[in-house]
């Protein structure tokens, strides 16, 4: 047999396209071609094929051997097609039997770098390429045997998991499997902090002393899942808030854990024990962080940034102004789409990238407000606008943390409200907005489109005559408007209250503006049946 056929999956941001390897070899100089599209790092396939072919008691054709990758129009990059070259080659070789090619590889996709010696080594994506490998209609996939958990999370998906091309050889050719050493997952870098979801488990709020108004902030952002913005002299509690979010937050549903375990497995990032994203991550990168660590890119291939990472989860940037400028523009495009989309002269991937946005930084340079501040007043200025307008528009909720008395750090009979309690509230509030946005694309206040809020759930006309006010001040862009009604659901929904009344929409625009908060506003509600639901009302 002359010409041999499988298959192997091309990633394009994080969706999977199948891709059909021809292996053909014909009379002429010895020498391995790779046509159709492929970069540099595919190119190098043709060695590495060789080698493992070779080391694992086979021959390589010692004719012109020319494989195809189709459809040609399509770039492709990365080691992972290296299994299925190797198979179609050494079935076009008819080093293994044609019609166990046919019979046990017709419906199915190889993914898998090789190594010289023939081992199977671990390669990223496997997630995404096997949802696509679904979607196109195909029912087994063959992995490295530590991709194999990752692959199984398809339903309905037939996974082999191998060590070697050995290994594949044999269960062609209907023989024992050799007794190859296991394959090593994949080493994960911590640059991006992908990882923090890991830090930050297990911490409490009952750990925050004081810090009243922050808190009802960071419950009311966490029930709707609005963006907010911290700022506060040094060791005020900004970082302990910050860290103690994602603890309020609920699990990610089955739709959500595969979106977002898709955009690790690009990432690299999954671990092989448990390759599935559970809870919403939690990425904090460091200031110094560049545009294309943030965003995503690459000059070869296009990899997901920390927008995209903490996709479902949250983004903390911690001394906001210290980011360079660029980077932080750059969040505008994900913000308000939810995706980051990423060009290169070749090719474009598209990444999602809904994540909630929790900022923090000083009141000036030195981080001492008020009478010890020792920052000029230019000084002051040029630090607060390195966030500009437009992205501090974007931020749904601004708070101002205030140092802590003595007096509250050594008072004994503080108790503050633990992780859990406040978590239970927030899971009642995103249960009201599910069964509200049922049939819609939107689960959470904050993903609803302005025009979409004003038309499907208008507030009465009483209660936004407060915003309307506001708007003629000056204090509230139109933009503004649309996120003070948000946050105004979202109370209403902590309060189990079918629609946001004045009180709401005052306490909303008092959150939006960074206005202090009454201090009924941190008083647990009773509802009609009794019970106490700890919600903050005005």
């Amino acid at each position: 047999m002359a010409l041999a056929r499988t298959r192997s999956v091309s990633i394009d941001g994080v969706r999977g396209h199948v891709v059909e390897i021809e292996a053909d070899i014909s009379n002429g100089l010895s020498r391995t071609a790779l046509v159709g599209s492929v970069d540099s790092s595919l190119n190098e396939a043709r060695d590495r094929c060789r080698a493992a072919v070779s080391n694992s008691g086979r021959a390589w054709p010692s004719r012109k051997v020319t494989v195809g990758l189709s459809p040609a129009s399509l770039p492709k990059t990365g080691a992972h097609y290296d299994l299925a070259i190797a198979v179609a080659v050494l079935g076009a070789a008819g080093e293994v039997p044609a019609d166990a090619i046919d019979a046990f590889l017709h419906d199915a996709v190889l993914l898998g770098e090789l190594a010289l010696d023939g081992r199977l080594r671990a390669v990223p994506g496997v997630l995404p390429a096997t949802i696509g490998a679904a979607r196109a209609g195909l029912t087994r996939v063959v992995v490295p045997e530590v991709n194999a958990a990752e692959a199984a999370q398809v339903e309905g998906m037939d996974v082999l998991g191998l060590r070697s091309l050995g290994h594949m050889i044999s269960v062609l050719a209907g023989e024992e499997p050799p007794d190859d050493p296991p394959v090593e997952p994949l080493r994960a870098d911590d640059e991006l902090g992908w990882r923090g979801e890991d830090r930050v488990a297990g911490l409490d709020l009952r750990d925050v002393l004081g810090q009243d108004d922050a808190r009802f902030a960071l419950e009311v952002a966490a029930a709707g899942g609005h963006h907010l913005l911290m700022s506060g002299p040094p060791g005020a509690g900004k970082t302990m808030l910050a860290e103690r979010l994602p603890g309020l937050l609920p699990d990610l549903d089955a739709d959500h854990r595969l979106e977002v375990s898709a955009v690790h497995s690009v990432a690299g990032v999954l671990t092989s024990d448990d390759p599935l994203v559970r809870r919403p991550p939690f990425v904090d990168p460091h200031h110094s962080a560049t545009a294309v660590s943030i965003v995503g890119g690459g000059s070869r291939a296009i990899r997901p940034g920390a927008v995209s990472l903490a996709h479902r989860g949250v983004l903390f940037l911690d001394e906001a102004p210290e980011f360079q400028s660029n980077v932080l523009e750059a969040l505008r495009q994900s913000l308000e789409s939810g995706q980051v989309t990423i060009s290169r002269a070749t090719k474009t991937a598209w990444f999602p990238a809904r994540f909630q946005l929790v900022m923090a930084m000083n009141p000036c340079p030195c981080g001492r407000a008020g009478s010890d501040c020792s920052c000029v007043p230019a000084a002051r200025r040029r630090y607060a606008q390195r966030l500009s307008a437009p992205i501090r528009d974007r931020i749904d909720i601004h708070r101002v943390v205030r140092a802590l008395g003595r007096h509250q750090v050594l008072d004994r009979l503080a108790r503050p409200e633990p992780t859990d309690v406040v978590a239970g509230r927030v899971a009642a509030a995103r249960e009201r907005q599910r069964h509200r946005l049922a049939g819609t694309p939107w689960r959470r206040n904050a993903d609803v489109p302005g025009g979409e809020l004003r038309r499907r759930w208008p507030v009465d006309p009483a209660a936004t005559a407060v915003l309307q006010e506001t708007n003629l001040h000056g204090r509230v862009s139109a933009r503004g408007m649309d996120r003070v009604v948000r946050i105004a659901w979202t109370l209403a929904d902590l309060a189990g209250r079918s629609a946001p009344g004045s009180d709401e929409v005052a306490l909303a625009v008092a959150l939006r503006s960074g206005a202090g908060l009454p201090p009924a506003a941190h008083r647990p509600l009773r509802l009609a049946s009794g019970d106490e639901v700890g919600l903050p009302v005005p």
